[in-house]
């Protein structure tokens, strides 16, 4: 009976360190007893039902019983922290950002912004993130755009009037911010720190390549450069990525400009090299690799006319490209050669994520769905494309709808997809669905509504 007993005693304690007989892959238990929690943003249309961040557990892709989280009623994009204590959560329908502690797994509060935004960003552990609002107006003011400071523990916000300002982008401190805003041909760089509470119009009077009077706005301009969209910073560094012709720019001439990284050094505020590619809307830098996705004109190159033989056959008109530059060399062996050119879905690109065994996801928005995944006959296709940065392979899996957010591991091969408003599950190893009879027989977590954007609140 004694023996009876103490099996029994360490088969319970087994079962905590596991956190729930499997939950989990071991550490301190967190409120909802995991150990492995990813977020999911859970968008519901139903008049008698409202959205919530819906808790997964990222070691076996199930959904625990664990209270979901209230952010608005109709939560979507998110942001976290590099520590990943904090996330913001924008709420389309309040124009609310809501803040959650991942440690409490509660929110610690909201904040309403001047308009509906695209770009959020949460630079350091502190409860601060910065919203880019194109359509921003305040009562007072004569001003079309901003980027939103907001301190979710005090509940307070502070506006910099930007005009259309359409993404952010930081510093690893959170001192510096590039400001990109639509149909310009410039870059804002912000100083938070020093502007004015709590509306801030330095940028308004701030003329290009000087100076303004506070410092608190820096406008610069590149000599090759047209429309920049968005950057990666690291340290002292910004590759710029100019979208040019794909997003209307044109050079003095009139003639359509040529998509270009644009090497911003930040402390000159000088650019230093540039070199062309064939789109540039996003990308993802993995040491000296940069990936680099876009359509380079307002259709992006045909299908037919991209003979790389990786490039798979499709009905599509219109397809982006991918490139890969080697910034140790400064060159890109892709710009303007078609025969090696990675044709991926068309559409605006702006997800990418890199598996820790090299399987890059690369997603877009109003792509050109092809087929029907719910009854599939022939070709199916909507706006994920995943390539094998070991074997020059391309998949673009038989999926429709907007790439709204990827979330990777690195000690599972699998990779988190939130498309055409379902939360898919990757077999990294395979680049398809990830089928488990147990808990996965179609590939998705089965979550109510539409989910926007996916976040993984732990390490693992």
């Amino acid at each position: 009976m004694n023996k009876r007993i103490l099996a029994f005693i360490v088969a319970v304690w087994a079962c905590f360190v596991l956190v729930s007989c499997g939950g989990g892959s071991g550490g301190n238990a967190t409120v909802s007893g995991l150990n492995d929690r990813v977020l999911a943003s859970q968008e519901v249309t139903s008049a008698l039902s409202i959205g919530s961040l819906v808790i997964v557990n990222g070691w076996n892709d199930t959904l625990p019983r664990a209270a979901p989280i209230q952010a608005g009623n109709s939560p979507g994009l998110m942001a976290i922290s590099p520590s990943r204590n904090f996330v913001a959560v924008f709420d389309a329908s309040g124009k609310n950002i809501w803040g959650i502690n991942t440690l409490t797994e509660k929110a610690i509060g909201d904040v309403n912004i001047p308009g509906l935004t695209q770009s959020i960003i949460v630079p350091t552990s502190s409860p601060v993130a910065y919203a880019a609002i194109p359509g921003a107006t305040l009562p007072g003011f004569e001003f079309t755009g901003a980027v939103s400071m907001v301190n979710l523990q005090t509940q307070s916000i502070l506006t910099i009037a930007v005009p259309q300002a359409q993404t952010v982008v930081s510093d690893s401190t959170g001192t510096t911010l590039l400001v990109f805003s639509n149909g310009s041909d410039f870059i804002t760089l912000l100083n938070p720190a020093l502007a004015s509470p709590p509306v801030d119009t330095s940028c308004l009077q701030a003329i290009p390549n000087q100076n303004s009077p506070n410092a608190v706005c820096t406008i610069i301009s590149e000599p090759m450069g047209s429309r920049p969209v968005y950057a990666i910073v690291n340290g002292e560094t910004a590759y710029v990525f100019n979208c040019g012709y794909e997003c209307g720019g044109v050079t003095s001439s009139g003639a359509p400009a040529v998509p270009s990284i644009a090497v911003l050094n930040l402390s000159s505020l000088t650019v230093t090299a540039t070199i062309q590619v064939n789109g540039a809307t996003y990308g993802l830098l993995n040491e000296s690799t940069l990936y680099v996705a876009g359509l380079g004109t307002p259709t992006g190159p045909t299908c037919a006319s991209l003979t790389n033989p990786i490039n798979p056959k499709t009905a599509a008109t219109y397809c982006g490209t991918l490139d890969i530059v080697n910034l140790s060399t400064m060159t890109d062996p892709y710009y303007n050669n078609a025969s090696a050119e990675i044709a991926i879905p068309d559409g605006f690109h702006n997800q990418m994520d890199l598996s820790f065994n090299g399987q890059l996801f690369v997603g877009s928005k109003n792509c050109t769905n092809i087929g029907d995944e719910d009854n599939p006959s022939g070709e199916v296709r909507g706006c994920l494309a995943i390539y094998n940065t070991n074997s020059n392979a391309l998949i673009i899996p038989p999926d429709n709808g907007d790439v709204d957010g990827l979330q990777g591991f690195t000690t599972r091969y699998i990779e988190y997809v939130a498309e055409g408003g379902n939360l898919r599950v990757y077999d990294t190893q395979t680049g398809t669905l990830y089928i488990n009879s147990q808990y996965l027989p179609q590939g998705s977590i089965d979550i109510v509504g539409y989910v926007g954007d996916v976040k993984a609140i732990d390490f693992f």
